[in-house]
C-alpha cells in the first residue's frame, strides 16, 4: 500500500457523555462526516471527518488512515510499541464500513477499526475490469457482478484496487473469484466460486410481427349458441304469434 491518508479528527463527544454527542444531522449540516472508531479493546469514539478529504481520499483507493485528534480525543492515545506507526494525538484505522442515503449517493455515517500496521486483517478491496474482451468482437458484452472482493493480508499490505484482465474473456466465458490474480502477501476470502464477471450475446430486439406470432390464440368459447336465421315459431317454447 502507497502513502497513508491523513485526516484530522473532532470527537463529537469530548466530555464522553454521550447525550452530549452532536447530532450527526448536524454533523453533516457542517460538511462533516459521522464517524465512530472501535477495536484494539479501547473504548469507542464518536468522531467526525472533513466530507470533501475523506470523500476524495476514498476515490483513490485509500483504506488505511492516520487519524490525528484535533483537540482532545476521548481520551489520550498513548504512544504503544503494540500500534506501530501511531504517536500520541494520532490513531491508524482501517475503514471498515460505509453507510450511504437511500439514493447511494452521499456518505451518511463510517466505520473506523483501529490497526496494527504489522497486523493482519480482512478486508473488502474494490475490482477493476482491464482490456477489451474478446468477446465483445463476437457481438457480446461484459456484465460485472461484484465490485469488490474480501482478502486477508497484512495492514501494510493491503491493495488499492484488484486488478482483473477479461482481454481473453469470449462469448459465454466467466470469470469467478479463484481465476482473480491477487498481489503477493493478499489471500483469498470471498468463497472462490463467487461470479465476477460473464459474457453474452445482446438479445436483438423483436419486431412487432413476431411478438404477435409468440402471443397465445384465444380458446374457442364452448357451449355458446350458433345464431341462426329467426324461427318462425318465435322463441323456443312459445307458439308463434297470430294475427
Amino acid at each position: 500500500m502507497g502513502k497513508r491518508l491523513v485526516l484530522k479528527a473532532e470527537v463529537r463527544d469530548p466530555d464522553g457523555i454521550p447525550a452530549r454527542r452532536e447530532k450527526a444531522a448536524k454533523v453533516r449540516a457542517r460538511g462533516r462526516i459521522p464517524a465512530i472508531v472501535y477495536g484494539h479493546k479501547q473504548a469507542a469514539a464518536a468522531i467526525s471527518l472533513d466530507a470533501h478529504n475523506f470523500v476524495e481520499g476514498l476515490h483513490h483507493g485509500h483504506r488505511l488512515i492516520d487519524l490525528v485528534w484535533q483537540g482532545p480525543p476521548i481520551r489520550p492515545v498513548p504512544a504503544r510499541r503494540d500500534l506501530a506507526g501511531t504517536s500520541p494525538g494520532k490513531e491508524t484505522v482501517l475503514v471498515k464500513d460505509v453507510q450511504y442515503d437511500y439514493l447511494g449517493r452521499d456518505i451518511i455515517h463510517v466505520d473506523l477499526m483501529r490497526v496494527d500496521v504489522n497486523e493482519t486483517v480482512k478486508v473488502g478491496v474494490p475490482m477493476e475490469l482491464k482490456g477489451t474482451a474478446q468477446g465483445t468482437h463476437e457481438g457480446g458484452i461484459i456484465e460485472e457482478h461484484v465490485g469488490h472482493l474480501e482478502v486477508e493480508c497484512m495492514v501494510i499490505d493491503i491493495p488499492e484496487k484488484i486488478t482483473v484482465f477479461v482481454k481473453d474473456v469470449s462469448v459465454g466465458d466467466a470469470l469467478h473469484a479463484s481465476d482473480v490474480e491477487l498481489p503477493k502477501g493478499v489471500k483469498l476470502v470471498s468463497p472462490p466460486d463467487t461470479l465476477i464477471v460473464t459474457c453474452h450475446l445482446v438479445a436483438a430486439a423483436k419486431t412487432a410481427e413476431q411478438v404477435e406470432e409468440e402471443m397465445p390464440t384465444a380458446p374457442d368459447v364452448i357451449g355458446e349458441a350458433e345464431e341462426g336465421p329467426a324461427d318462425e315459431a318465435g322463441e323456443k317454447g312459445f307458439p308463434a304469434r297470430r294475427d
